[in-house]
Order: structure tokens, then sequence, then C-alpha cells
């Protein structure tokens, strides 16, 4: 944990942060965006993905799975196990680099490691992912169980992702109120 800490740390500078900041932006402008539209073509409905719902509703999850129908969650299944596996890297890295530029010189304790709390999120995300997987795949048949810890997983998601953007929004606020001679 120590040694990704400290690459991060080292790896993050303004070129590093615009260069992920722009990969970011890619993912829901282009392809999130497009592989929805995909979804919903194919579906011939406007359901989205479920990855995007909030609250907990696990038989509402269960009845978007059986409204997809066979050619939408096909691909639902395939944008999960491809481009939802990378962009969680490309949103933790993001964050993990904005964290350790604003902590960089509080390496003490709570701080020490803050810039891998963007790694929650990616963890949680990939359980969802896995539920929503297993949900699409394993269709016609519906377990209640599942769709209850995909909703569990989906809420930690957004948690975990809430108090990453706190740390970020406390860590630029301390860095304005730091004396100039630290800022260097």
């Amino acid at each position: 944990m120590k040694a990704l800490s400290t690459f991060f740390y080292q790896f993050s500078n303004w070129k590093t942060l615009v260069l992920l900041l722009v990969l970011y932006i890619a993912f829901p402008a282009y392809f999130l965006k497009n592989a929805e539209i995909r979804m919903n073509t194919l579906s011939g409905k406007t359901l989205g993905p479920i990855d995007l719902t909030i609250g907990f509703t696990p038989s509402r999850t269960l009845q978007m799975v059986e409204e997809y129908g066979e050619a939408a969650r096909a691909f639902y299944a395939t944008i999960e196990m491809t481009t939802d596996v990378v962009y969680p890297i490309v949103y933790s890295c993001l964050f993990a680099v904005i964290l350790s530029l604003l902590y960089y010189r509080k390496s003490y304790a709570p701080f020490a490691y803050v810039n891998l709390f963007p790694f929650v999120s990616l963890v949680f995300d990939y359980l969802e992912n896995i539920t929503i997987i297993t949900m699409l795949k394993s269709y016609p048949e519906q377990s209640m169980t599942v769709a209850s810890f995909c909703e569990i997983f989906k809420m930690l998601k957004w948690f975990s992702f809430v108090v990453t953007v706190l740390l970020i929004i406390y860590g630029f606020l301390k860095s304005l109120k730091m004396p100039k001679d630290l800022k260097a």
C-alpha cells in the first residue's frame, strides 16, 4: 500500500492530471454515452444502465434486466467486461493524482494514504459490475440476493465517490489557507 501511495505522490504532476482528465471526460462524453444509446436502441426502450440508478431498488434492477431484452443484455455484459473495467481505473487514477497533488506535504496520519482512497470506489464498482454481469448472463433466472448485493455495492461506490470529492474539496480549501512558503 505504501509503495502505491508513494508511486502516486511521485507520478503526480500537471501533465499527468491533464492527460487523465482528458481520458476521464472521454468516457462519459463518448464511450459510455454511445454504449447507453446502443443499449436503449437494442432494447427498444430508454432504460439506461443499472450502474447509474439511484437508491436501493433490487426489484427495479431485476425488472431492468428483464426489460433490456436478449440483445441489449448481451451488449451490456460486454460493456461491463470491457469499457467498465477501464473506466474505474481511469477515474481512480485521476482522483489519486488530484489527491496526491493536494496532500503531497501532508504525509502525517490520517493523510498519508489519502491518495489511495479513490480505489475504494474502484473495488465497489468492480463488485457492482460482477453482480450486473451475473444477472445479465443468468437471465431468465433472477436472484433477489444478487440484485440486493448489486444495490449495496452501487450505494457503497457512490458513497465512496462522494467521500473522495469531499477529500478533494477539503484539500483544495486547506491549500488555499497554507502559507506561501509551504506551497513551494
